[in-house]
C-alpha cells in the first residue's frame, strides 16, 4: 500500500517553483497537495479546507466569551485534512511552511520532512523572526532538506542536526538534456526573476562591455519581478535596445529555441542587502543539463552544481569586470566554452539529474515512514 503524503507549499503553481510540481509528480506515494499560505488552505482537487459551523460556533465561543485559547478555524480544518485523508507523513516547501504545520503534525504524530529553499534561511528578518521557532522545527522534524552546502551550514549554525540534513538541490527536468546546442549566435540566455539577489542590472552592465569588442552580441533575459522596469531603463540609458531582449514570463518549451543557439548561460547572483541568498538556482542547473557554459558568481550553492574553469567560469559577487572579461573568453573561445558545456551536461547528470534526486527524496520518505511504523 502507497504511503499518503501531504506536500504543503504556500504556491498552488508559481511559474519559478517548478521543483514543487516535480516533487508532486515524483515522489512515490499517494500525494495530496495542500497549498495557500505558510498554513495551506486549500487542497488541490478538493478546494477550500472547511470546518463546520457548529465547530466554528464552539470555536468563537472559547476565544470571545469565555476567553479561552483556542485553534483557529484555519488550523483545525488542516487537522480535519490530515485525519480524513488518513496523511502519514507531512513534506512541507520551505520552512516557514514547515514551521505553520510542526504542531498540527505534533498532535496528530505524523513525521514532518521540512525542505529549505533560499530565502527561509537566509533573509535576516526571517532569522530573526524564526530563530526560536526554528529551533522547535529541527528538534521535531524527522528531516531537513537542504539545496546547498552553504544551507547545510547555516542550518547546523541554527542548531539543526547533522544527521537530519539531506543535500539535494533541486534537479532540471530531463527535457533539457535532450536539448542540441549550435552556439551558432553570438549570444548569451538568463533566466530567472528580477529580484535583488539575481541583480540582473549587473549582466546588463557586464553586456556593455562585452560590446566594445562584439557590438553585435545578444543578450537574452527571461522572467518576471520587481527589478524588469528598472532593467529595461536601464537598457534604453545605455542604448542597448537593439542588444538586450526581454522576454518576460517563459515557460521551458518557449525557451528550448534559446538555449539552442546561445554561446553560454549568465547570472550573476549576489546576497542582497536584507540576507536573501539564493539556494542552488535551477536554471544553472537547466542551462548545465542543456550543455551550456555557465558564467556566473560564487554564490550560494552555485560553486556547488559548476566546476569552475571546467563546466564554466565564476567571479566574486559585483565584479563586473571580470563577468564581463569571461563573457569575453566564452566568444574568443568557442571549442573550449563547447567543452565546458559538454562538461557540464555530463556533471549534472552523473550528480543532479531529476532520477537521483527523487530517488534520494523517496528513499528518505519511505525510510522515516517504516521508522515510525
Amino acid at each position: 500500500m502507497k504511503i499518503n503524503l501531504a506536500l504543503l507549499s504556500p504556491n498552488q503553481d508559481a511559474y519559478s517553483e517548478t521543483f514543487i510540481q516535480n516533487h508532486k509528480k515524483g515522489f512515490d506515494a499517494n500525494v495530496k497537495f495542500y497549498y495557500g499560505g505558510e498554513l495551506p488552505s486549500f487542497l488541490e482537487g478538493s478546494g477550500l479546507l472547511w470546518i463546520s459551523k457548529t465547530e466554528r460556533l464552539i470555536n468563537y465561543i472559547k476565544s470571545t466569551i469565555l476567553n479561552k485559547s483556542s485553534m483557529s478555524p484555519a488550523y483545525k480544518a488542516l487537522i480535519k485534512s490530515f485525519k480524513k485523508e488518513k496523511i502519514d507523513i507531512v513534506y512541507a516547501e520551505y520552512g516557514v511552511t514547515g514551521v505553520a504545520v510542526m504542531n498540527i503534525c505534533r498532535e496528530l504524530e505524523i513525521p514532518l520532512i521540512v525542505n529549505f529553499h533560499g530565502y527561509d534561511i537566509s533573509e535576516t528578518s526571517i532569522i530573526d523572526s524564526y530563530r526560536s521557532l526554528y529551533q522547535s522545527l529541527f528538534e521535531y522534524a524527522s528531516g531537513i532538506i537542504a539545496v546547498s552546502k552553504t544551507m547545510i551550514n547555516r542550518l547546523i549554525s541554527l542548531g539543526c542536526n547533522p544527521n537530519k540534513i539531506t543535500y539535494s538541490p533541486c534537479a532540471p527536468e530531463d527535457i533539457f538534456f535532450n536539448i542540441k546546442p549550435t552556439y551558432t549566435e553570438n549570444s548569451f540566455l538568463s533566466v530567472g526573476r528580477f529580484v535583488d539577489k539575481k541583480a540582473p542590472y549587473y549582466t546588463i552592465l557586464a553586456l556593455r562591455k562585452v560590446l566594445e569588442k562584439y557590438p553585435e552580441t545578444r543578450l537574452y533575459m527571461a522572467g518576471e519581478g520587481p527589478l524588469l522596469n528598472t532593467c529595461i531603463n536601464l537598457s534604453y540609458y545605455l542604448q542597448l535596445n537593439d542588444n538586450i531582449v526581454f522576454l518576460g514570463r517563459c515557460t521551458h518549451k518557449d525557451l528550448i529555441p534559446y538555449y539552442s543557439k546561445v554561446r553560454a548561460y549568465v547570472q550573476h547572483s549576489i546576497t542582497a542587502s536584507n540576507g536573501d541568498m539564493e539556494g542552488t538556482p535551477v536554471a544553472i542547473l537547466e542551462a548545465s543539463a542543456a550543455a551550456l557554459p555557465v558564467v556566473s558568481t560564487i554564490h550560494a550553492g552555485i560553486s556547488d552544481v559548476v566546476e569552475n574553469n571546467k563546466t564554466g567560469l565564476l567571479v566574486k559577487e559585483h565584479d563586473v569586470d571580470n563577468m564581463a572579461k569571461n563573457m569575453l573568453y566564452i566568444l574568443d573561445n568557442q571549442n573550449e566554452a563547447i567543452n565546458m558545456g559538454k562538461n557540464g551536461r555530463t556533471y549534472i547528470k552523473d550528480n543532479f539529474c531529476m532520477e537521483i534526486h527523487l530517488q534520494k527524496l523517496n528513499s528518505l520518505i519511505f525510510d522515516i515512514v517504516n521508522r515510525k511504523s
